[in-house]
């Protein structure tokens, strides 16, 4: 439900470009011809480290794995009018699984005209026993009628499968190594959509991240293939029922939404392991084929904040699409926030800055406080003689080398404000609420880093969240780096606020009291990483760090200390990304959790790795 349609397939950077190169590489080839004895190796997946389908030896080894835990899933199938070919298409990916240990229950709700699904699925019974079916005396709509399979289901963990898609044949053998390695009691993995009868013909691979709860808050991100334990279905059923079918259209957001609030191990399996069909009538085609799916999804969110104890907040769709939302936070009180800019000469961006932040801000109760830092030019003084007469602007002065987070770290312990936001003079503001989008989120006792998004002048993208690991060093590097501002991002993540690993000290708000915690920023990286080292020691104490699209700034990058890839700005950066790697060497090497592993560590844009 998260926006598979020709509005996110047409993202050229990501989509176009990558499934032209999972063509250029073979594609999946001849998936389903007969799924139990002619599946073959995709070169594809093979290459991108998902999972290739398994040749004859490979089947028969994974039949033969022996897993310390014996395991049913349930796999729920509602059907309804079902085509005669992706009816059979879909129970053959079924019997085709490594992993046998499992069940299909089926509960039908399709009408007279449409016997022959009855008919077809009793063909497959009396070959396999462990198909269940039951006829429905009507159909009661997608809840009811998946309701209506789990109660047919005995397993152990329950899957969700839809009527017309396809999963691949070691989906629940790989599910088993992470239930069994992991103890995981939700799982979901990645999925692409394609169209007509081959999944040669992929539309949108969706290379998903780990766990999120702000990303599948603003959208259903997780959606296929979701497994989860029956007794973590049983805890959150509301009057007996997993599926509330005042959502119908959006059950499934609904359902993942109350299963992950009370999970105890969410795991995400980075392989393409489910096919999502797109034909004319399906969701994964054109979401406006099903409009009542967009207020039950703004229902399902809505009932889920309100659990959380969120009052009075709005839901509005982004321009990515009608069901990727934009959620606006009430804001507790009125908390004082403290702008720190360190500074040294550069009057004219200095000057840019501030005038930006008085004239633009809507915020009212927020100090500024520039920290000078050996300016030697006459003009910058006088310009803080005239700022200095406004009541909420001072000037402080760090003596000494450059030390950025020294700079910043002085500033704050002169700092009075509830919220301390840390933002380099070279930045202007764009959006007049950006202070609100900040705080709406820092506010939270669940968050720490919260960053907006910053432009070039030419309206490119010069930051849009941190992922570690990413660049030449190795260390962390901008997501959407030098993309149109336009552009939608990788499904649509230019346009909702989500979870990062790290976000830039060039625009950072956090409470004052965890600066204080995380005993601000290490003076060990005196100019670089020292933003990204202090997100890390946050997620470390268990906050989330968030990125919002919504609070946007230009900023005109290393205009005041200049470039890191020359002379000695370069020897100063290799030895702070030398320290940063070994300091957080184990991170590193598990990687980023809000970035897919398939993607290229050496661009930006969410290429696949090659």
């Amino acid at each position: 439900m998260m926006g598979l349609n020709g509005k996110l397939a047409s993202i050229k950077y990501s989509v176009e470009k990558n499934w032209k190169r999972v063509k250029n590489l073979g594609g999946p080839k001849g998936f389903f011809k007969k799924l139990n004895s002619r599946i073959l190796r995709s070169k594809a997946q093979k290459r991108y480290g998902t999972v290739s389908f398994p040749d004859a030896e490979r089947i028969k080894a994974e039949r033969e794995t022996v897993f310390e835990r014996k395991i049913v899933f349930s796999i729920l199938v509602p059907l309804y009018n079902t085509p005669e070919i992706f009816l059979r298409e879909m129970i053959d990916s079924v019997l085709a699984q490594t992993y046998e240990g499992w069940e299909l229950c089926l509960a039908d709700g399709s009408d007279a005209e449409h016997n022959y699904v009855e008919r077809i699925v009793s063909e497959y019974r009396e070959k396999d026993s462990r198909i269940v079916y039951k006829r429905l005396e009507k159909n009661a709509g997608i809840s009811e009628n998946t309701n209506a399979c789990y109660e047919l289901a005995s397993g152990d963990y329950i899957g969700l499968f839809d009527h017309d898609d396809l999963i691949h044949p070691s989906v629940l053998y790989e599910y088993m190594k992470v239930i069994c390695g992991e103890g995981a009691d939700f799982l979901y993995c990645d999925e692409t959509t394609f169209t007509g009868k081959s999944i040669n013909k992929m539309i949108t691979p969706h290379f998903k991240p780990d766990f999120s709860p702000d990303n599948l808050s603003t959208n259903n991100y997780i959606c296929h293939f979701s497994v989860f334990t029956r007794e973590l279905a049983e805890s959150i059923k509301a009057d007996g029922r997993l599926f509330r079918k005042e959502y119908d259209g959006s059950q499934d957001h609904d359902l993942i939404l109350r299963l992950t609030s009370k999970a105890e191990k969410i795991v995400h399996v980075p392989k393409l392991l489910y096919y999502w069909r797109s034909h004319a009538g399906s969701t994964a085609k054109d979401i406006s084929v099903k409009s009542y799916a967009i207020d039950a999804a703004k229902g399902a969110v809505r009932s889920y904040l309100e659990s959380k104890g969120y009052k009075n907040f709005e839901l509005t769709s982004t321009r990515a699409f009608a069901t990727i939302f934009k959620i606006t936070y009430e804001i507790q009180g009125e908390p004082k926030i403290s702008i720190l800019i360190p500074n040294r000469n550069h009057v004219g961006d200095l000057k840019r800055c501030i005038n930006s932040i008085i004239e633009k801000s809507t915020w009212k109760n927020y100090e500024i406080i520039v920290i000078e830092n050996n300016s030697n030019e006459d003009s910058i003084f006088e310009y803080y003689k005239e700022i200095e007469k406004l009541d909420n602007v001072r000037v402080v002065k760090f003596t000494g080398e450059f030390n950025y987070s020294a700079v910043n770290n002085l500033g704050a312990g002169d700092a009075d404000g509830d919220y301390i936001l840390l933002l380099n003079n070279d930045t202007e503001v764009i959006e007049p609420k950006w202070m609100e989008e900040l705080l709406m989120y820092a506010q939270r006792p669940d968050v720490a880093c919260v960053g907006g998004k910053l432009l070039y002048q030419d309206n490119t993208v010069q930051h849009a969240g941190i992922v570690i690991g990413l660049g030449a060093h190795r260390t962390a590097g901008h997501t959407h780096y030098g993309i149109s501002n336009l552009n939608y991002g990788y499904m649509g993540r230019l346009c909702y606020a989500q979870n990062v690993t790290a976000v830039t000290g060039a625009c950072l708000m956090v409470k004052s009291a965890i600066y204080k915690e995380l005993g601000g920023l290490d003076e060990n990286f005196k100019i670089s990483l020292n933003d990204v080292d202090f997100c890390l020691r946050a997620r470390q104490l268990g906050y989330l760090n968030i990125f919002t699209p919504f609070a946007e700034l230009y900023h005109y990058e290393s205009i005041s200390r200049g470039s890191d890839e020359k002379g000695k700005n370069a020897e100063r950066y290799n030895k702070e990304a030398s320290d940063f790697k070994e300091k957080w060497k184990d991170a590193l090497e598990k990687g980023d959790p809000y970035y897919n592993p398939n993607f290229s560590l050496d661009r930006s844009d969410y290429s696949l790795r090659i």
